[in-house]
């Protein structure tokens, strides 16, 4: 990890910049998958399935008979574990909900507004070099709960064409049928345009690499709506003399596993950090299945020392991470001063893990400073809120003086006149 020493805020903005590829040039590569797919279809999907997952399918659909046989597959545990999360991922997500609330804002003006499911959404999970079935709580539980009425989900198969028996599991669990076999921007082209055995949705959900990331950019620009731009995990750590070296060390791997493409950061008050963390990570690593991807991560990874906290915080509002984790002394009151985050963990016993999985909250969330801009998945990502207002007669007499005047002096005469023949009767 790159060390760097009291950075004046001057090189700040530069500091936060993340290990991506150019835009432009995924976007040049993503384009012509979006539209081969929209013009060919299932028989584009098939090539490119062939080309980038090294499968050649009969058919993108899961059969009930291999959900079937997914859940004799899963050990107990994880079944037990799943179960749990789904539990408390539900009991938050269902506590957003609001009823409408009818205001009258005038004697006789009645308005409300009104939360209504969105009815096609799709669900991509990632599947590449470790099988997210996480995910599919976090994006079908309050698709569930918010009512859409079609729910179709995505994820790419093995070289034997199987999805990870969990995925199924955590699908099934969330009553979901429709499971395609396919990954990738061919993936969300597919839920985008629609095929012949693939629908178009309204939405789009999920997090993915900078292909997938760039695919939901380029369809959204076409028509089709998406959660956030979510690409490359990331976390942050601010830390004081309080926290433990190798807390620090565990969290930032936690991120560093995802992928060669994550980035961690940690802001520190405390000089001596540097060594203690750095041997801290290389004791842990020796542990790590994913070691290699966790170093090739570290190489593109900083650890800043600043000052004192007021500057830590500081940094990371100009980072807006996707995670922030809060290792000090008082750390609720430091994490009053959080502007831009994703989600944060506060203490020295809130990992970023649990937020992955468990503790309720979604981990879906905006990545690359999108936070600056973006909250994270949530009930209210599922749903389109709609205003409705209803006047008597009394209400049209209270205010339509006040529609006349305003759109006579805009010079829209006829939505004068629809409030004045209305006075007038």
């Amino acid at each position: 990890m790159q060390f760097i020493k009291y950075p004046q805020r001057e090189i700040w903005e530069e500091l936060t910049q993340r290990p991506t590829q150019s835009l432009e040039a995924i976007e040049q590569r993503v384009l012509p998958i979006l539209s081969n797919i929209k013009e060919n279809g299932d028989v584009a999907i098939k090539e490119y399935t062939k080309q980038f997952d090294g499968v050649e399918l009969d058919t993108f659909l899961v059969s009930e008979n291999e959900i079937k046989e997914a859940e004799k597959l899963i050990a107990n545990d994880l079944k037990n574990a799943l179960k749990t999360a789904y539990n408390n991922i539900s009991i938050f997500h269902q506590k957003q909900a609001q009823d409408p609330e009818i205001i009258e804002t005038t004697k006789g003006v009645q308005c409300w507004r009104k939360s209504v499911a969105i009815e096609k959404v799709g669900l991509y999970i990632p599947g590449g070099t470790a099988p997210l079935f996480s995910t599919v709580l976090m994006l079908a539980i309050p698709a569930q709960i918010a009512g859409c009425n079609e729910i179709i989900l995505c994820s790419p198969s093995n070289k034997n064409g199987q999805l990870h028996p969990a995925i199924l599991y955590a699908a099934n669990l969330c009553g979901i049928k429709k499971i395609y076999k396919i990954g990738g921007a061919q993936a969300i082209a597919a839920m985008a345009f629609g095929t012949t055995t693939i629908p178009k949705v309204d939405k789009i959900f999920g997090p993915g690499n900078q292909y997938v990331t760039a695919a939901k950019q380029l369809v959204n620009k076409c028509g089709t709506a998406i959660d956030m731009p979510a690409g490359p995990s990331e976390v942050l750590v601010i830390a004081d003399d309080e926290a433990r070296p190798d807390f620090i060390a565990a969290d930032l791997l936690a991120q560093a596993e995802h992928g060669t493409d994550s980035q961690v950061i940690l802001v520190t008050t405390e000089d001596r950090h540097f060594n203690l963390v750095q041997f801290a990570l290389d004791e842990q690593l020796k542990l790590l299945p994913r070691q290699e991807i966790a170093k090739r991560a570290l190489e593109n990874s900083k650890i800043i020392l600043v000052k004192d906290l007021e500057d830590a915080i500081a940094f990371s509002n100009v980072y807006a991470p996707e995670h922030l984790i809060i290792q000090t002394k008082d750390a609720e009151t430091l994490a009053e001063k959080v502007i831009n985050a994703g989600s944060v963990f506060i203490g020295h016993y809130s990992p970023e893990s649990v937020g992955d999985y468990a503790s309720g909250t979604n981990h879906t969330l905006p990545t690359n400073g999108f936070a600056r801009n973006y909250s994270g998945v949530s009930l209210d990502s599922f749903v389109k809120k709609i205003t409705f207002q209803k006047l008597t007669k009394e209400g049209i007499k209270n205010i339509g003086n006040t529609v006349e005047i305003m759109a006579e002096n805009e010079q829209l005469m006829a939505h004068k006149n629809a409030v004045t023949l209305r006075l007038n009767a």
